[in-house]
């Protein structure tokens, strides 16, 4: 099927600065039940987010093709990673695209209870870190909200991202 575009309105987005991190996945970063790595495995991440199995989904728009466009982004500096890793085995992680001070999460897996969650909290600091403005979310969901996303119109997402690639410019 041909590569689609979608702009949901409204958009669910993360502004880092206002991450909530709960206390229980507070307890379990405490832990340190993984290791986290940035950059270390992007294809292996995009991979097994494609061939993980999804509640109610059937399938995946993560096909050989986008593997191969962000793993050339990824190369390029745009695309990232966060993997969570137990005993060199990878067990979690998340995966985006960020252009200027915008971060666009794309997907997230899990083979470990709260791998996921523990690789995204970390790459929200790391976009911190990085001076993002803004996640891209795109479509709500439970976890995403329990992180601190919510959603906003179509409009002010652009207003937003024009604000936040006009800043990058300036620099």
């Amino acid at each position: 099927e041909p590569v689609l575009w979608w702009s949901p309105n409204p958009r669910m987005v993360l502004f880092p600065e206002q991450v909530v991190i709960n206390r229980s996945l507070r307890k379990i970063i405490q832990q340190q039940r993984f290791e986290l790595r940035i950059n270390s495995a992007f294809e292996q991440v995009m991979q097994a987010c494609a061939h993980t199995p999804r509640h109610g989904q059937p399938g995946t728009w993560i096909v050989p093709e986008m593997i191969a466009a962000y793993t050339q982004l990824h190369a390029m500096g745009y695309a990232h990673s966060v993997e969570a890793w137990q005993h060199n085995t990878l067990v979690g992680g998340c995966y985006g695209i960020k252009i200027g001070r915008m971060f666009y999460g794309e997907s997230m897996f899990h083979h470990v209870s709260n791998a996921s969650k523990v690789a995204f909290a970390h790459m929200v600091q790391w976009l911190q870190m990085q001076q993002v403005g803004m996640i891209d979310c795109q479509m709500h969901t439970p976890l995403l909200a329990s992180f601190g996303a919510y959603e906003i119109p179509r409009e002010l997402f652009i207003e937003r991202l024009l604000c936040l690639i006009q800043d990058d410019a300036t620099e």
